[in-house]
């Protein structure tokens, strides 16, 4: 059987017998992997400590019949240490892993990847709050997966904006129209807010104020889980330290 070469980033760990690990790994080439690490739990394990959740690395697999067997692992980025420390990054961290297990059940792409390594690289620099990070990385992973919400226009009917209802099951933004009884109202420094996390553009996310961020991660929230059809378990977490 073959072996082979890729980048991953380390989603989840589960024990295996005295010493083994079972690993869910997302790769950049080769979309989501199951891969058992023998050994790894033992103190003389060579790369056990580059094979933890949040980890990216490059490693060497053989081509299994039901897991593939990592034979060799390269540290590329080492976040899961500054990321475990604080209590904010490592929930945001562990919603992120979930969501991206979650989104490429069938396949992934090199994009998927990439985003994920530069949220969890953020998290562990503290470069930004953590959850704004964690907003961000939902937004983009549901747009690359074809789940983009609907921001300015009508999700539904595409009567131009400005609009001020979002509607998860309907896509996003919608007219009041198409917006059924109950649905949340944004203001416009809400709205702002969602924009600025789609693109990016930080330096309106950090001076984005309190309330607008609640009432923008609670939305997101509700979209990602809706789209996902069930819960994101790690998110009961991050929502407590609101």
């Amino acid at each position: 059987m073959p072996t082979y070469r890729d980048e991953v980033v380390v989603l989840r760990t589960h024990k295996l017998g005295e010493a083994d690990r079972i690993l869910t790994l997302l790769s950049r080439r080769n979309g989501k992997i199951r891969a058992v690490a023998k050994g790894v739990r033992r103190t003389s394990s060579r790369f056990g400590a580059r094979l933890e959740p949040f980890m990216v690395a490059d490693v060497q697999l053989y081509q299994g019949r039901n897991l593939d067997i990592v034979q060799q692992a390269e540290s590329l980025g080492a976040y899961g240490a500054d990321i475990a420390v604080h209590y904010d990054r490592y929930t945001s961290a562990s919603a992120m892993v979930e969501t991206a297990d979650r989104l490429n059940e069938a396949e992934s792409t090199p994009e998927q990847y990439l985003l994920l390594v530069g949220g969890l690289r953020a998290l562990s620099r503290g470069e930004h709050a953590s959850r704004s990070i964690l907003d961000s990385y939902l937004l983009r992973a549901m747009a690359l997966s074809g789940w983009a919400p609907g921001l300015a226009d009508c999700a539904r009917c595409g009567a131009p904006g400005p609009h001020d209802a979002f509607v998860a099951q309907l896509g996003g933004i919608v007219c009041s129209s198409c917006a059924p009884t109950g649905a949340a109202r944004l203001d416009g420094t809400t709205i702002g807010l969602l924009n600025a996390l789609m693109a990016g553009d930080w330096d309106d996310v950090d001076a984005a104020p309190p309330g607008a961020e609640a009432a923008a991660s609670g939305l997101i929230a509700a979209y990602a889980q809706w789209h996902l059809e069930r819960g994101i378990r790690s998110l009961e977490h991050v929502e407590g330290l609101r």
